[in-house]
């Protein structure tokens, strides 16, 4: 069986405040234009449909019509809800979607009843997990304690009993939207973490054939068998240097897996360059990125006057501005972002109580600082859902 695997695309989202509906729509025809001229059996899209839980009419009319022309082709999709999307939204109409073979799986409880789509070898068995907030799910799945790699867990559990009573040689793709340990993050993921705890081993998806991951938006391959696509589009700087494509996946009647990457459509390249005004202003090697989105690190000592416009001159299409001098680290006018950069939420925090008191946070503060993030992150989880 031949599947297309995406992941992430974020309907809706803009890149800098450059509206990306119009790149998002060609990725589209891309990929049903990949899905009709290699004759793909089925497509999978690992979450994150949308960017936001209420998504724009215009986003949502899009979706639409990669729908009815994948429903068109009389090529299977399953996909699943990840943690920008509304689970219960997105799940609307599932029942009457899968009549015309769009297979939505948003609902945590449907973890161990998988798609069953056949090829000339029998069938193959794709589970859809989708995004699991942990303190949402934890009664669902019966654990003690909420976190990413428990619950995971009790959801795989139920991936390989239901497959284990299926007969022998019923091949599996499971479809998952999370944060797996080596993985590689990029500035345009929403954090995930729990407990401060985002990521869960590769091996706790052991048993199954192929892994069709999303949430991290670079192209990576973990194993042979567990896979990011990665977003088709850029979402941050930090992307820069991804090439944006999507998984041509085969699966071979004795499981095995081969894998071909196919390239997505450039909108327009990006670029991060650095330095002082006058020398990004001047230097020939930069006129490659005179059409790029461009993020230009400005290091003069003194911030130059109307920077932005005499950039725009070189560079019509600067979006982001960062100013950051040349200074060492302990130099006192080091801005307060560049000091933070790097730091999540609990380490802020536990610097400002250094700051304070003068001594850090002992082992039960750090857990009350801990939990009371997680209580916050949760929180809006709900009222996500409930919106």
């Amino acid at each position: 069986m031949r599947f297309l695997h995406t992941s992430d695309w974020h309907l809706g989202r803009s890149f800098h405040r450059v509206g990306m509906l119009g790149a998002q729509a060609e990725f589209i025809g891309h990929l049903v234009a990949t899905v009709r001229e290699r004759e793909v059996d089925a497509v999978v899209v690992s979450g994150d449909v949308y960017d936001r839980a209420v998504p724009p009419l215009s986003a949502v009319e899009l979706f639409d019509d990669a729908l009815h022309r994948l429903a068109d082709l009389g090529v299977p999709t399953v996909m699943i809800s990840g943690n920008h999307d509304s689970a219960r939204r997105l799940g609307v109409g599932a029942g009457l979607m899968g009549r015309a073979g769009i297979h939505l799986r948003t609902e945590p409880s449907a973890c161990g009843t998988p798609v069953l789509l056949p090829d000339a070898y029998g069938d193959v068995a794709f589970y859809g997990l989708p995004y699991l907030e942990p303190a949402l799910v934890r009664d669902e799945f019966g654990v003690e304690r909420a976190g990413h790699e428990t619950v995971l867990a009790a959801a795989m559990d139920r991936v390989r009993a239901d497959l284990a009573a299926r007969p022998a040689g019923t091949r599996s793709v499971v479809l998952a939207h999370a944060f797996v340990t080596g993985g590689e993050p990029s500035d345009s993921e929403r954090d995930i973490a729990v407990g401060g705890v985002a990521s869960v081993p590769a091996a706790l998806f052991d048993g199954v054939d192929y892994v069709a991951l999303g949430h991290l938006h670079g192209c990576q391959t973990l194993t042979d068998r567990v896979r990011y696509s990665g977003s088709p589009l850029p979402y941050s700087f930090s992307e820069a240097g991804h090439r944006k494509s999507v998984w041509l996946v085969d699966l071979a009647a004795d499981g095995s897996v081969t894998a071909e990457r196919v390239d997505c459509p450039v909108p327009r390249p990006l670029a991060r360059i650095r330095g002082t005004l006058e020398e990004l202003l001047a230097d020939p090697a930069l006129a490659p990125h005179e059409e790029a989105w461009v993020e230009a690190t400005l290091t003069d000592p003194v911030r130059p006057a109307d920077p932005m416009a005499r950039l725009a001159e070189r560079f019509p299409h600067t979006l982001a501005l960062v100013f950051d001098p040349d200074r060492p680290p302990d130099d006192p006018d080091v801005s307060y972002a560049r000091r933070l950069a790097g730091r999540d939420d609990q380490q802020i925090a536990e610097d400002f109580v250094a700051h304070v008191r003068g001594t850090g946070p002992d082992a039960h503060e750090r857990t009350v600082l801990r939990d009371a993030f997680d209580a916050v992150r949760a929180d809006e989880a709900v009222r996500e859902v409930a919106r």
